[in-house]
């Protein structure tokens, strides 16, 4: 996409919305639990698009890291991902954080949501619909009016299987019935408390802290036609980078199908000392 394309968005920039195409239906999966237990219901998967590039993205951090301290009075718990997309480093600022497959990731939003342009910072929650990352009542607002869905039930093992590489093996049921049409069950390494002092571009000369910042992405495997009860396993393997620390570090585990949607979720953290 050409540069153009872009947008960095401000407060009253742009407006949320959500998907209403009829492939949006959510058809990949269904709830097989108790009245109870589906009011009740899991958490809610929000995503952060970002980029040390974009003079706006530094007050939706914020906000996002308010959202993960419990600063809002939510009735669902919520799964945080912050993606940093790499299109803002021309600007003469190379995001530490930013990745090209985030952007990919962001792109495949922009075309499932029928949006007009990719722009920073963006929130996309449970892959359904997406605001402005820096208004805070539309992203209350999303989270509220968001579909919920039971959190899987995994039990994790975590093991450096090298000084480079982190093997995450995964057991439990899904919780939530997945028909023919398949999802994807995915898993996110993210890591918090990240400081970085920028001398260059939008934000030059400020100190920018990140949270729920994603480093790899791995899908551990793709299931459908079983049940909600299903005891399901898997094994990821991440690489690491230089300065890992797991005491800084979590896994999202979510369920996605083919248009992005998300169908449950949970979220791990790490031993202290792997």
């Amino acid at each position: 996409m050409a540069p153009r394309l872009f947008s960095c968005f401000g407060r009253g920039g742009g407006s949320s919305s959500s998907a209403s195409d009829p492939k949006h239906d959510d058809k990949a999966a269904t709830v097989d639990l108790s009245a109870e237990e589906q009011r009740r219901g899991g958490p809610v998967v929000v995503e952060l698009f970002s980029s040390q590039g974009c003079a706006t993205s530094p007050e939706a951090e914020l906000l996002f890291s308010r959202l993960g301290r419990g600063d809002f009075n939510l009735d669902a718990p919520v799964v945080l991902m912050a993606y940093h997309v790499d299109y803002w480093d021309y600007t003469g600022w190379k995001d530490p954080f930013g990745s090209s497959q985030w952007t990919v990731r962001q792109k495949a939003y922009v075309e499932a949501l029928n949006l007009d342009t990719m722009f920073t910072p963006q929130i996309v929650v449970q892959g359904r619909a997406q605001c402005v990352g820096n208004e805070d009542e539309a992203l209350i607002s999303c989270i509220a009016s968001a579909p919920r869905f039971p959190a899987p039930s995994f039990q994790a093992t975590f093991e450096k299987s090298s000084p480079d590489s982190l093997q995450v093996t995964l057991t439990g049921a899904l919780r939530t019935k997945v028909n023919h049409e398949g999802v994807n069950i995915m898993v996110a390494l993210y890591e918090g408390g990240l400081v970085t002092s920028c001398t260059a571009g939008a934000n030059k000369d400020r100190v920018l802290a990140n949270e729920y910042v994603v480093r790899r992405l791995e899908k551990m495997s793709s299931v459908k036609d079983i049940s909600a009860k299903k005891t399901v396993s898997g094994t990821v393997n991440f690489s690491l980078w230089e300065g890992f620390n797991s005491a800084k570090c979590g896994v999202a585990i979510f369920l996605e199908s083919s248009s992005h949607q998300i169908f449950g979720s949970q979220s791990l953290k790490l031993p202290d000392k792997l």
